[in-house]
């Protein structure tokens, strides 16, 4: 499938983009950080990312720039950022690896659904409001937890407990919505 360059360089594509390009140096920035400055600037970054994955989605309803590449652009670059960020988190925060596991299960759930409902011919148009609760309370624990890396076991533990429930709910309720297309007829 060709793509044209007006479908290619929309605005919320162009964030996209630059959400992807951020990943190396918000990574880069983390684990070299050697101050407090470069966690804060390392929590700016997942901040920044954070924002434009809002903006974009809203830039792209309200000026009709919805497009088929901003589909796929879109969810890889908020899993590529969300992967970096309890990846390198993992370093630093010892019960992380739950937060890991918890995402991991619930994109991989998804991928496999996705793939089985398209082979129906099915499929689920944008994220659900569960979803984007869920990526919300997710950048923002984070970015507190990349921000502020020395802060207490208890912060750290209570902002993982918020998010993992968040991603569990979410992975939870579109597991419903995924059961519920795919037994409905064709």
């Amino acid at each position: 499938m060709a793509y044209n360059r007006k479908e290619i360089f929309t605005i919320p594509n162009i964030l996209s983009i630059v959400r992807l390009i951020l990943v190396p140096v918000f990574v880069s920035f983390y684990l070299n950080a050697a101050s407090a400055q470069d966690y804060r600037i390392a929590g700016i970054i997942i901040l920044f990312s954070g924002i434009t994955d809002l903006v974009d989605g809203i830039i792209a309803r309200k000026f009709n720039q919805i497009t088929d590449i901003g589909k796929l652009l879109d969810p890889v670059a908020d899993k590529v950022t969300q992967a970096a960020i309890v990846f390198c988190l993992m370093v630093r925060f010892q019960y992380m690896w739950i937060i890991v596991v918890l995402f991991l299960v619930k994109e991989l759930s998804m991928l496999i659904w996705n793939i089985v409902l398209i082979k129906k011919n099915k499929k689920l148009d944008g994220a659900l409001w569960y979803g984007k609760v869920s990526t919300a309370v997710f950048y923002a624990c984070m970015t507190i937890m990349v921000a502020f890396p020395t802060i207490s076991d208890a912060v750290a533990n209570g902002l993982m407990a918020i998010t993992g429930f968040f991603l569990f709910l979410s992975f939870i309720l579109y597991t419903k919505i995924f059961v519920q297309m795919h037994q409905s007829g064709n």
